[in-house]
């Protein structure tokens, strides 16, 4: 099974484009073209601008806050393939984990702030120690994703 998260990336990426346009809109009618009256709807212009601003900020820092990542996951062939990278503002590096099956030894799940930063931790025989691998956010996948994701790292996972 192959898949991954790029339509929530995009959807992640569309949201903060449209939040951009609105709030640079609001600037240039509001203070460059002075088009917008105020008050407007009993409140200042001041007031609508910390309220924009709160907007914006969530809107763009939400996704870094709960480590949104884009993910590639494959279980074809020999090995099971994790490719990620931080799909906030600032993108991160890269990353890679190939396990092979028959090393793979298990996994481990993690959650944070109220169960929304999701991340799951890989673990490897190697030379007969286990390695753990840094952990993969899963915070983007949907909730059908983070299933199939567990249900096929189950099927390999050795049972003791």
């Amino acid at each position: 099974m192959t898949f991954d998260n790029s339509k929530n990336i995009i959807g992640v990426r569309i949201k903060l484009f449209g939040a951009t346009v609105v709030f640079l809109v609001y600037i240039a009618l509001t203070y460059v073209a002075k088009l917008i009256k105020y008050p407007l709807l009993g409140l200042t212009e001041t007031t609508w601008t910390i309220i924009l601003v709160a907007f914006y900020a969530i809107v763009a820092f939400y996704p870094m806050f709960l480590n949104y990542q884009y993910i590639y996951f494959s279980d074809d062939g020999d090995n099971i393939v994790f490719r990620y990278f931080t799909a906030g503002i600032v993108g991160g590096k890269k990353n890679s984990v190939e396990i092979n099956k028959r090393t793979f030894s298990g996994y481990k799940t993690e959650s944070g702030f109220f169960g929304l930063r999701q991340s799951i931790t890989l673990f490897q025989r190697v030379n007969n120690k286990i390695a753990k691998y840094p952990p993969i956010y899963i915070s983007a996948f949907r909730k059908e994703e983070r299933a199939k994701v567990l249900r096929v790292l189950n099927m390999y996972t050795p049972k003791n």
